[in-house]
């Protein structure tokens, strides 16, 4: 099986998914930001502050490009942006299955802790009221790159079990073929 690359807004699901679909599969399950943050030393918010957005998205596709080389299955929870980034969508589809998660900017802010908030940097400083719609006229912005993913899922109607599911029974249709 090809990697699995889990893509769409930040807070949409990715990494709760992906913990689930690599259960599932009993493959690794790998957070991109996470990579970053440890192979830094350093969060995601910390880096973006002090070395700028530039530096996060050059390490990001390090961590990228070394999980490509990687020949081990796995199922990657892909950071918001990183496929805006250069042509990391189209090495991702080049390599692996990609799955866009797409959600309500409505319901990601539900969704979203305080915490989790506050650990994502272009949600710093934003008022309840300001949330939704700086997600919305993002989300607006993403959505031609996203959309390049082989499966779009709308999960706005569906618990994470139930995307896990959907997606499980593609991969399985998939290599039935």
């Amino acid at each position: 099986m090809r990697p699995l690359f889990l893509v769409g807004y930040m807070g949409c699901g990715k990494s709760t998914l992906a913990r689930k679909i690599a259960r599932r599969l009993g493959v690794e399950a790998v957070d991109t930001d996470r990579a970053v943050e440890e192979r830094e030393g350093a969060t995601v918010a910390d880096i973006f502050r002090y070395e700028g957005e530039q530096r996060f998205r050059e390490v990001e596709r390090e961590v990228l490009e070394r999980l490509i080389a990687d020949p081990a299955t796995r199922v990657v929870s892909t950071g918001g942006g990183l496929p805006l980034w250069r042509d990391n969508m189209a090495r991702m589809n080049e390599v692996g299955t990609t799955v866009y998660l797409r959600r309500s900017a409505e319901q990601i802010a539900r969704r979203l802790s305080p915490y989790g908030r506050q650990k994502r940097p272009r949600l710093q400083g934003l008022s309840d009221g300001e949330l939704v719609g700086f997600m919305a006229r993002d989300i607006a912005e993403r959505e031609p790159c996203y959309a390049q993913a082989r499966w779009v899922f709308d999960c706005d109607a569906l618990s994470d079990d139930e995307v896990a599911e959907k997606i499980l029974a593609e991969l399985k249709m998939k290599n039935e073929e």
